[in-house]
């Protein structure tokens, strides 16, 4: 706390100045976490974990920040939950996402992550009706892994050609070709593509303008950008109420100053997804989930 207000210009506090104030912040974070998401409907959702550094047991372990925003029917971005796990796995998501419903998250049309399987799993089971959109961030690192060194940046720009396309059309017939450019050249990496994508297309199933919103995590990687900034001042955490105080807090922030700017998404937009989510068929919502997933 000392190491927090001595960028305020406050160099001491004594036991119960630190006291007071962690007592009356916990509460503020405390209500802000748990309070009700009647906002609704959330159409698009993103999900992410950043792992700290907390000491338990007389030692320094790592454990996992849970983190959701969502967009809500005002077109605004919200901060939906934050959860500290021990492991970043399906029971933590599972249990986190039950928490977001539990407190009204409704409508969610579109959730996008990285290919964790227990937070895609935990989405699906929870969320039903909403399809998973893999980020193109994340997936490029996970195509590079599997592509010749040599071969990446010819590989890479072929990608990239996809989400420039001007419609839905052309991104799924930018994808055929470049699949079967790649097939005779770089066979697994083709198969890895073609594997994929129900996964990094199920973006072209909503309007246009909302494309660069919901393709990608990287807004979200924005906020934890933020937070490490935060944490970076504190390095390990004496506990895990600590930590939760201090994110918590970031968030909440944030928070606040996303309902003072401009919409993140315009009304039309939303509505427009909204129809064309009601509209997808069975077939289609299917089609943009596959379990068995390689993160």
């Amino acid at each position: 706390m000392e190491k927090l207000v001595e960028q305020l210009g406050i160099t001491r506090l004594s036991k119960s100045q630190v006291s007071e104030m962690a007592k009356d912040l916990d509460g503020q974070v405390e209500a802000f976490r748990t309070r009700p998401l009647d906002a609704g409907p959330y159409t698009f959702v993103a999900a992410d974990a950043l792992v700290l550094k907390v000491r338990e047991g007389g030692r320094t372990v790592n454990v996992h920040a849970l983190l959701a925003t969502g967009v809500n029917a005002d077109g605004y971005r919200e901060i939906l939950g934050l959860q500290v796990t021990s492991a970043e796995d399906g029971a933590g998501w599972l249990g986190f996402f039950r928490d977001l419903v539990a407190r009204g998250l409704s409508g969610v049309a579109l959730v996008t992550s990285d290919a964790h399987r227990g937070l895609v799993e935990a989405s699906g089971a929870t969320l039903p009706g909403a399809s998973w959109q893999r980020c193109r961030t994340h997936y490029a690192a996970n195509l590079m892994a599997a592509t010749p060194k040599n071969a990446w940046g010819w590989t890479k720009a072929l990608l990239h050609s996809v989400y420039d396309q001007p419609d839905a059309d052309a991104v799924h017939a930018q994808f055929d070709r470049i699949l079967d450019a790649l097939t005779e050249k770089l066979p697994q990496v083709a198969a890895h593509l073609d594997a994929a994508r129900a996964d990094i297309l199920a973006f072209t199933a909503f309007p246009k303008a909302a494309w660069r919103q919901i393709w990608s995590n990287n807004p979200q990687e924005r906020l934890n950008r933020e937070i490490r900034r935060r944490t970076d001042v504190v390095g390990i955490f004496p506990d895990r109420t600590s930590l939760v105080r201090l994110v918590g807090a970031v968030l909440a922030e944030q928070h606040d100053e996303w309902t003072e700017q401009r919409r993140y998404l315009g009304l039309e937009i939303l509505a427009k997804s909204r129809l064309q989510d009601i509209t997808c068929s069975p077939t289609d919502a299917e089609e943009v989930t596959i379990p068995a997933i390689t993160a």
